[in-house]
């Protein structure tokens, strides 16, 4: 009886269309692709590797790279999320099966190097422009700090005697 039900079947799936669709190349707005990161913008913080739950991320600051290992990664957003500058994103084509576990490296470009490097210069240099005014600062008041202290020394005392009357 099986044989003949089996056999019914065949010769439907024979001469019917196919039951199934085509895969669409293009993927609705809202699903996950792969993780793209935009080099030029990336400060190579790190905090994209150190969120990421599977540890598919790999940021090496000496090296100036940012590798992703694309089969260890579950499309989870947790790198896009909480990366500061928001270089990276969320492609929306997949990635490709392949045979083989593959790490994708990409390194800084020089300009983006160089930017970097002007923006960390200009930053020292401004921190440095502010410990030398407060270092102004603490001079001028240097006269005037012996009656500072002083004026400070007395009410210390007197408030926890406050307090001890409150009691």
């Amino acid at each position: 009886m099986a044989l003949v039900s089996f056999k019914n079947t065949i010769l439907h799936n024979l001469v019917s269309k196919p039951k199934t669709r085509k895969v669409e190349k293009e993927y609705p707005v809202g699903t996950r692709g792969h993780v793209e990161n935009d080099m030029d913008v990336c400060v190579l913080c790190g905090l994209c590797s150190i969120k990421c739950p599977t540890h598919a991320i790999t940021v090496d600051k000496a090296e100036k790279t940012w590798s992703i290992r694309p089969m260890s990664c579950i499309q989870c957003r947790c790198c896009v999320d909480n990366c500061p500058k928001k270089c990276l994103s969320m492609g929306l084509r997949f990635q490709e099966p392949g045979s083989e576990k593959l790490t994708k490296t990409f390194k800084q470009s020089e300009k983006a190097i160089a930017a970097q490097e002007a923006l960390m210069k200009a930053a020292k240099e401004r921190a440095a422009a502010a410990a030398a005014a407060k270092a102004a600062q603490a001079a001028q008041a240097g006269g005037a700090a012996p009656a500072a202290p002083a004026a400070n020394a007395n009410p210390a005392p007197a408030a926890p005697a406050a307090n001890q009357d409150n009691k």
